[in-house]
């Protein structure tokens, strides 16, 4: 199976650089995978698609500001330059929490941040400088120190608790928006779900799919009695990984942090039971649910990193039905609805989209394939 088979044309100006508002008037192409029926809706017709007993399971990770940006001060005792010698910007990128205050990160520029170089984080500006067993009169509100490197990444001790972490990197920190949107205007919890756990920040790039349900939208799904469970997936950087190889088999998959809590496992694997139907709202919830299934479809629970790879030829244990926005041509996301619809309806589901002039990637617009 080659690369090129999951690639298509896609029109620069389809690629979405804002979101729809309200969040659920984005347009829906429902796929029929056995009869390759296409339709066109509006999001918030999915609620006349769920019934009674069906169960939507999504992801409740939060998107985190990952991308810190600060400005190096040299010594004291190299105070006779000028400023603009003195000054150079600098930037760390949250990527992985490996315990309660250290980071794995990427750093710029690597040769200004080695081990034991700390920096601080000024309550007026993001301003950071070393600090290497010298005063300083800035007053700050967070301090790091670069403790290791680690392949490409820098280990990162931050001086706060999490609680306080959290509160200062929503002050100084910048979502970071995927490369391909370009100078967007949205406010930054349009790119954060409506479902999202604050205690569950982790993610450096949202669960798409589900930035189209609104608070209301939840409510009525919940009267109507369809069942909402919650599962855990942090995004990592790994998402943004091109495939470098042409024959997809020789692909490794980056791997990402997925929780899984006992008593939703249970309450999941009474449901299979029961023959309801499971909707994984995103790749990010199908990828948690495959990842926890056994051959038999029994659900374990824990926590873990999955490295997970679904393409054609995969066999689906949990997951029913999927809630999912439009992919990047030759991503392993393509190729896992490739998997689930069949390559063929997938093709022209996108055929289509194009055509109709569906709007692409992370603000676009949403398919339920069932």
């Amino acid at each position: 199976m080659q690369l090129s088979d999951f690639s298509y044309q896609l029109p620069p100006e389809l690629i979405a650089q804002s979101p729809a508002e309200p969040r659920d008037n984005s347009r829906l192409l429902s796929l029929n995978r056995q009869t390759g029926q296409i339709d066109d809706r509006v999001f918030r017709d999915i609620e006349e698609m769920l019934g009674s007993g069906d169960v939507l399971v999504v992801n409740q990770t939060r998107v985190i500001n990952a991308r810190l940006k600060w400005t190096i001060l040299k010594s004291p005792s190299q105070r006779e330059m000028s400023e603009g010698q003195r000054e150079q910007q600098c930037e760390v990128f949250l990527h992985k929490k490996l315990s309660e205050n250290t980071w794995d990160c990427l750093v710029y520029p690597g040769k200004k941040l080695k081990p034991g170089t700390k920096v601080v984080f000024s309550k007026m500006q993001p301003l950071s400088f070393n600090i290497k067993g010298e005063n300083s009169s800035v007053d700050y509100i967070m301090s790091a120190e670069i403790k290791s490197i680690s392949e490409k990444w820098r280990i990162v001790e931050f001086s706060q608790s999490w609680q306080e972490f959290l509160d200062t990197v929503d002050k100084i920190g910048e979502v970071p928006l995927p490369p391909y949107i370009k100078n967007s205007d949205s406010p930054s919890e349009r790119y954060q779900t409506v479902y999202h756990n604050r205690e569950k920040s982790g993610s450096v790039a949202a669960p798409t799919a589900g930035l189209h349900f609104t608070p209301e939208l939840m409510k009525r799904l919940e009267k109507k009695g369809v069942i909402i469970e919650k599962v855990l997936l942090h995004v990592w950087l790994g998402t943004f990984a091109n495939v470098e190889v042409e024959n997809i088999k020789d692909h490794h998959m980056h791997s990402e942090y997925i929780e899984l809590e006992k008593e939703t496992a249970k309450r999941l694997n009474n449901y299979k039971k029961q023959w309801k139907r499971i909707i994984a709202v995103g790749t990010t919830s199908v990828r948690t649910l495959e990842s926890f299934a056994d051959s038999e479809g029994f659900l374990w629970h824990g926590n873990k990193e999955t490295d997970i790879f679904i393409y054609p030829g995969y066999e689906w244990k949990i997951v029913d039905s999927i809630i999912t926005n439009f992919h990047l041509p030759e991503s392993t996301l393509l190729m896992l609805v490739s998997s689930f619809a069949g390559s063929e309806n997938i093709k022209k589901a996108y055929e289509h989209a194009v055509d109709s002039q569906y709007r692409f990637f992370s603000f676009g617009d949403a398919m339920w394939i069932y």
